[in-house]
């Protein structure tokens, strides 16, 4: 510990400060690096000249498979050792403790096997995990499935239409069922957020939504397409025999030790069904309203009028924009004992402890409108509407706002300013409309660049110039609070020069790019007028606005996301 203090990685009075802590006689580099207080790989560094090791990363590098079979997984997984380069007869290993010395008998074994001379490298616990990764790809774990006979003859089986009860044995059959496991688990660990299994013409293809963009991950043999939408649907209780009609359910599963739904759509096509597998971490919290990007104005516009305790909170954007995600991180902002918070929902997407949620199922009946009438008899405080999609739910959210109710809802619109004249088309009052609306939230989501492997980019000019032309019509208030070092003389650009973390996007995340209109008593007298076209002049007037391209570009000069991202996802 004490060299962590000489060579400058932590100041003596954080040292003393954490050895207070019960985890530091543990564990006291883990109780560390949990603090924050050293980065790992600084503390492996540091440990490699210790024991006069050698240090290496292995987060951004891609090992061939066979360099990394030349050490069997059960042998690396038991004593912690990953054999990542091998170059003139010399097996360079990364070993995870330096005083394991049945690791290092081993290395000598297995290298002597191959005729080769051990070179040791002192990893990290981040290396070893992203190692081992490598040993379990897609591709490998559902080749290794789709070896077997048995699989074959569940999908012929299963393209026969035989009995339901025949094809849903076929379906349990191993080699399937490890085959969709795999595709879920891995679409998890990947962060996707929707999983497509789409029939092609010769094949099966598999493709991953991650951070708003489809990548394909896998192809399959055309044959097991039958018997993978068979076992999916099985586990979501769906009929078998049914393949002319669209099919909706879910499914509960536990990945990695997290409790993970699964929304499935079977929708046919001309030959085969396609499905599409949303991914919703039920026991994932809503992130912070900072967290999902929200700063500076904006931020602050929000947080004032969840001090209120009436009124309407839209939020607005096209499908995938983050609406949801956005009021969850509102409504968990306002859970408190002393407050009765209700939803109507479509689907759940989080759980939060203390809110009553509900799932909407039009097919009874059980719609937004019907809901909400339900609702406001349940002596409601806050009320969250998933969307408000017709003049009734309108009607019923402007009366709910009216009579005492903070509501908040979601609606399809471009941009802020569009709520207005869309609710005043759904034959919302515009006296009640001006009387009620507080707040309107547009947003976008953008990819965020990775912070691994972040390098600075030039611009054309051309763009460069769009930048500064759009900075020119910025508040300057805005400006000098959320980039107070700005010079525009020194503008720097970003992007990701792609990596192992990332998956060589360059990007890893999003983040949200919004407009929030503060509905104040200037906008509400608009309203009352009956203006339908309100302009960016009438707000500039009254608030510091911005729309959602200037806050994307004052994200890019932060150094959060590309100009390219800003383009792909604000409709300029």
């Amino acid at each position: 510990m004490d060299l962590l203090v000489q060579n400058k990685l932590i100041t003596l009075s954080a040292l003393e400060e954490i050895r207070k802590q019960p985890a530091f006689s543990a564990d006291p580099a883990g109780a560390i690096i949990a603090n924050g207080l050293v980065d790992i790989e600084e503390l492996t560094k540091l440990k490699a000249k210790v024991y006069n090791f050698k240090y290496q990363s292995l987060l951004d590098v891609k090992i061939p498979d066979q360099v990394l079979n030349s050490i069997p997984l059960e042998v690396a997984e038991n004593y912690k050792i990953i054999c990542f380069e091998i170059v003139k007869k010399k097996m360079r290993v990364g070993i995870l403790d330096p005083e394991n010395f049945k690791a290092i008998e081993a290395i000598d074994f297995l290298a002597k096997e191959q005729n080769l001379r051990p070179e040791y490298f002192l990893i990290s616990t981040l290396s070893l995990a992203e190692a081992l990764r490598y040993y379990k790809t897609l591709g490998k774990e559902v080749s290794g499935a789709l070896q077997s006979k048995v699989e074959e003859d569940a999908a012929e089986q299963a393209k026969k239409s035989l009995k339901e009860a025949e094809v849903e044995e076929i379906t349990k059959t191993a080699p399937v069922s490890k085959i969709v496991s795999v595709i879920i688990k891995h679409a998890v660990e990947g962060r996707a957020s929707d999983i497509h299994i789409e029939p092609l013409q010769k094949e099966s293809r598999v493709r991953y939504r991650i951070d708003g963009i489809l990548h394909t991950s896998l192809i399959l043999p055309k044959n097991v397409h039958s018997a993978i939408v068979g076992r999916i649907k099985v586990l979501a209780d769906l009929k078998l025999d049914e393949t002319r009609m669209p099919q909706d359910g879910r499914i509960r599963i536990n990945i990695n030790n997290q409790e993970i739904d699964l929304r499935i759509s079977v929708l046919p096509l001309l030959e085969e069904e396609k499905i599409v597998m949303r991914i919703l971490d039920v026991a994932k919290g809503a992130p912070s309203l900072e967290d999902l990007g929200f700063m500076g104005p904006g931020l602050k516009v929000i947080l004032k009028n969840l001090e209120k305790n009436d009124g309407l909170f839209l939020v607005t954007g096209p499908t995938g924009s983050g609406k949801s995600t956005t009021l969850f991180s509102v409504l968990t902002s306002l859970n408190e004992e002393g407050i009765n918070i209700s939803t109507l929902e479509d689907p759940v997407e989080y759980y939060v402890k203390g809110i009553n949620q509900s799932q909407v199922k039009p097919e009874i009946g059980f719609t937004f409108a019907s809901g909400l009438r339900s609702l406001l008899r349940q002596d409601p405080d806050v009320i969250m509407v998933g969307e408000i999609r017709d003049n009734e739910t309108a009607e019923l959210g402007i009366h709910a706002s009216l009579t005492g109710h903070f509501v908040l809802s979601t609606l399809h619109t471009n941009d802020a300013l569009g709520a207005i004249p869309r609710l005043l088309d759904m034959k919302v009052e515009p006296f009640l409309l001006g009387s009620t609306l507080n707040v309107i939230l547009a947003q976008r989501l953008a990819r965020k660049i990775c912070g691994h492997c972040q390098a600075e980019q030039k611009l054309p000019q051309e763009i460069v110039e769009d930048i500064k032309k759009e900075l020119e019509i910025t508040p300057l208030a805005v400006i000098k609070q959320m980039l107070p070092d700005f010079d525009i003389k020194k503008i720097k650009f970003y992007k990701g020069q792609g990596c192992a973390r990332c998956g060589s996007t360059g990007y890893m995340g999003r983040v949200a790019l919004a407009e929030v209109l503060d509905v104040n008593d200037a906008i509400k007298a608009i309203i009352m007028d009956n203006k339908r076209n309100i302009t960016l002049d009438d707000l500039v007037k009254n608030q510091n606005f911005i729309t959602m391209k200037q806050d994307g570009i004052i994200k890019v000069l932060l150094g959060l996301t590309t100009m390219e991202e800003i383009l792909r996802t604000v409709n300029v």
